[in-house]
């Protein structure tokens, strides 16, 4: 959704990669086969509130940094880089399920529905003021798989509708 829309992704930041597997082979996210198949620019920091980190962040030159899964607190330093500010996509309905696993605990918790939330991000753990949410219905048979490709199917159009109220 991202990709295809008028705005342009300047650089991608995610984890460093990881052993994974029997092997122990490094092991590239998704989010980065996906960024150097669109030859998008790719930075992994270890931290990411180290002092080059954040150097590095401030080179982009972003208008808004948009951040989903990233599993790094962001410090307020980096919070005030871009001109419009940093943005989360969270997949619960906030402020249920803050943190981490939202899909998990909704689905062990035998909730009905969750949903994506689009916040702008503070120094809190998912406490930023919310832009806009979108709910989704939890099925009987649902996994933790199968509801994690139904928020992500939600959470792209709902992004592009935050980037245009924030515009």
């Amino acid at each position: 959704c991202l990709l295809t829309s008028e705005h342009e992704i300047i650089a991608v930041v995610t984890q460093p990669d990881r052993p994974k597997g029997r092997g122990k082979e490094l092991a590239k996210s998704p989010v980065k086969l996906v960024a150097e198949e669109y030859g998008i620019p790719v930075f992994q920091p270890e931290k990411v509130k180290a002092p080059e980190a954040v150097a590095q962040l401030k080179e982009y030159d972003a208008d808004i940094f948009l951040v989903a899964a990233f599993g790094q607190i962001v410090s307020r330093e980096i919070l005030d880089i871009p001109k419009y500010g940093c943005i989360n996509v969270h997949a619960s309905l906030l402020p249920e399920y803050r943190g981490a696993a939202p899909i998990q605990w909704a689905i062990l918790d035998g909730k009905e529905k969750t949903g994506i939330t689009i916040m702008r991000m503070d120094e809190g753990i998912d406490t930023g003021d919310m832009i806009c949410t979108v709910e989704v219905p939890i099925t009987a048979d649902e996994t933790g798989g199968s509801l994690h490709d139904k928020l992500a199917a939600a959470g792209g159009p709902l992004l592009l509708s935050a980037m245009k109220q924030i515009e």
